[in-house]
């Protein structure tokens, strides 16, 4: 049993040490009053905090007017990417969406970010 015991501890210990961690540098951009038809790409800069790649599997917006795009392969310890957005400005008034990231951070695998503004 004690055996048994002292393995798990050590493996527990292993994926503790051996994580892969995302920081953003922010985690909402406000695009402030725009006109419509403004360029209304942002960017999203993050940093692998860990020790092992990190890998971003997947990221959604809340709606259709908002498109991502982000670095697609590894992003090794110490290292950075990003996540482009493009709001639609074609649509007038404020807005407030949430673009939804996910990685094999061990610790936050599902981060939120957010854009809010107003197209005039």
């Amino acid at each position: 049993m004690k055996k048994i015991f002292t393995i798990s501890f050590f493996n527990c210990l292993t994926l503790i040490l051996s994580a892969q961690s995302i920081s953003f540098l922010q985690d909402q951009i406000n695009y402030g009053i725009i006109n419509k038809g403004a360029d209304g790409k942002k960017v999203f800069t993050f940093t692998n905090t860990g020790n092992k790649p990190l890998i971003i599997t997947n990221v959604k917006s809340s709606c259709d007017c908002s498109v991502p795009s982000w670095t697609k392969q590894p992003i090794l310890p110490g290292k950075s990417g990003e996540i482009t957005v493009v709001y639609d400005t074609k649509i007038i008034g404020n807005f407030s969406k949430t673009i939804e990231v996910f990685s094999n951070d061990t610790k936050t695998p599902r981060k939120l970010l957010k854009i809010k503004g107003e197209i005039k």
